[in-house]
């Protein structure tokens, strides 16, 4: 079902999708507008602090893109918690 709901972005698809943010937004050559969360999650067994977050929680990450229209276009979830760019 993927598949049918969310295909494997196209070069078709990332142009549409750059003449629509130009058209409706104003933002020439955007392909999509990308965001995060972390999920909060109880520790899993053996985990070490892989899922351990600069939140002080034990969380997965979820990354988006989406279109213009704000509908999905890409997911990724289930990146541990400590892969954040706010890390130090």
């Amino acid at each position: 079902m993927e598949h049918i709901y969310l295909p494997e972005p196209t070069e078709n698809i990332w142009k549409k999708c750059a003449e629509e943010f130009e058209n409706r937004w104003g933002f020439p050559n955007c392909i999509g507008s990308v965001d995060g969360k972390h999920v909060t999650i109880k520790r899993p067994n053996n985990s070490g602090s892989n899922y351990w977050c600069y939140l002080h929680k034990y969380s997965i990450v979820l990354m988006t893109i989406v279109g213009p229209d704000y509908k999905f276009i890409c997911v990724d979830i289930g990146g541990f918690g400590k892969n954040s760019i706010f890390e130090t």
